[in-house]
């Protein structure tokens, strides 16, 4: 036997080390504790996108499994899957038809949809690819004549100086259920194509509806000429020229167009005749309101063939032409107000020109 005999320093180092070792447990328990409980900002972040993955690819089972459940309803048959698409096909050459009232939408329609006949043949997926192709084709059509022409309407505006917004419906909804349904997804879901396709429909129906209202618009608006005869030309502008009479630099208001004694006079928009008489330097002039601040007025007339608060339509006669008042000779001084101050009519007649491009 042996014996060991602890003396009270080795008691103490004993202790010591004991006590060491309890420490530094107890700092690594408390630190792994601290973590556990304690995420940072990047773990919540991570963990975040974690469960925003596991979403998706929920969501991405839940399609996968609609689409495997369209196929089975389909019995897997490529005729019965070529018939829906073709039936999808005739849904969407509907809608765009639909808009047909659009100036100019049908005869940029009709020859795509004329095309886009289903193809005669007993390959079911010769079928399916025969529409979507027809798909395809009839969208570009759309999206070329709608956007082709709201371009050029909103050109037209701009030429007159006027803001194109201005004259669109308020609060953005246009009509249909292709503008209605702004998101994609819920187009899509109405539709029955995927969401890619569904997007392109709505821009094309955005611009179409745009399109439609401008031109609404514009035939509201002072764009049309005062005269069509082809012998009227245009002999003095908007702006500063040398005054006729007095031979020094004076501010000329309106549009000159010469002619003929008697050449046909027109409103140039839809109003209501506010004034018919003589004005000073004016001789026998006609003004017509034609609201939202538009005025228009037509001077120097011969004739006169209409009377105050009696309502025209666009080209409509109301006048000949004439050389009364403070001119030089036959001609027809025409000028365009808006909100009360003078604008340049050229800029009118011009965007005129673009309206009828865009018809």
């Amino acid at each position: 036997m042996r014996a060991f005999v602890l003396t009270p320093k080795k008691q103490l180092a004993a202790a010591g080390v004991v006590a060491l070792a309890a420490l530094w447990m107890g700092v690594c328990t408390a630190a792994m504790m601290v973590n556990a409980l304690a995420l940072t900002a990047t773990d919540k972040e991570m963990a975040r996108m974690q469960a925003k993955s596991e979403r998706l690819v929920a969501d991405r089972e839940a399609r996968l499994g609609s689409a495997y459940a369209q196929l089975a309803a389909a019995d897997g048959s490529s005729g019965q899957l070529a018939e829906i698409v073709e039936k999808r096909h005739a849904a969407l050459a509907m809608l765009l038809t639909n808009l047909k009232d659009t100036p100019g939408a049908a005869d940029a329609l009709t020859p795509t949809i004329t095309k886009a006949s289903f193809t005669k043949s007993n390959d079911p997926d010769a079928r399916v690819q025969g529409v979507r192709l027809s798909q395809e084709r009839l969208l570009d059509a759309a999206d070329s004549f709608a956007k082709g022409r709201a371009d050029r309407l909103r050109l037209a505006f701009r030429l007159a100086g006027l803001t194109p917004a201005t004259y669109m419906p308020k609060g953005g909804s246009l009509g249909g259920p292709l503008i209605e349904a702004k998101d994609p997804r819920a187009l899509a879901v109405i539709l029955d194509v995927d969401e890619g396709f569904a997007e392109r429909i709505q821009n094309a129906a955005v611009d179409l509806s745009e399109a439609r209202s401008l031109g609404e618009a514009a035939q509201q608006l002072p764009f049309a000429r005062p005269t069509t005869v082809a012998s009227a030309t245009k002999t003095s502008g908007f702006g500063v020229r040398f005054d006729p009479f007095t031979k020094h630099p004076a501010f000329h208001s309106g549009l000159d167009f010469a002619g003929a004694t008697m050449t046909p006079i027109y409103s140039t928009a839809p109003g209501v005749i506010s004034f018919t008489g003589v004005r000073s330097g004016y001789g026998n002039t006609i003004e017509i309101d034609h609201g939202r601040g538009f005025k228009t007025r037509y001077a120097h007339l011969q004739a006169i063939a209409v009377r105050p608060g009696q309502r025209v339509a666009i080209g409509q006669r109301i006048g000949g032409m004439g050389s009364t008042g403070r001119s030089t000779g036959t001609h027809l001084h025409y000028e365009v107000w808006v909100n009360g101050r003078a604008q340049n009519p050229d800029r009118f007649v011009r965007a005129g020109e673009y309206v009828l491009q865009a018809s």
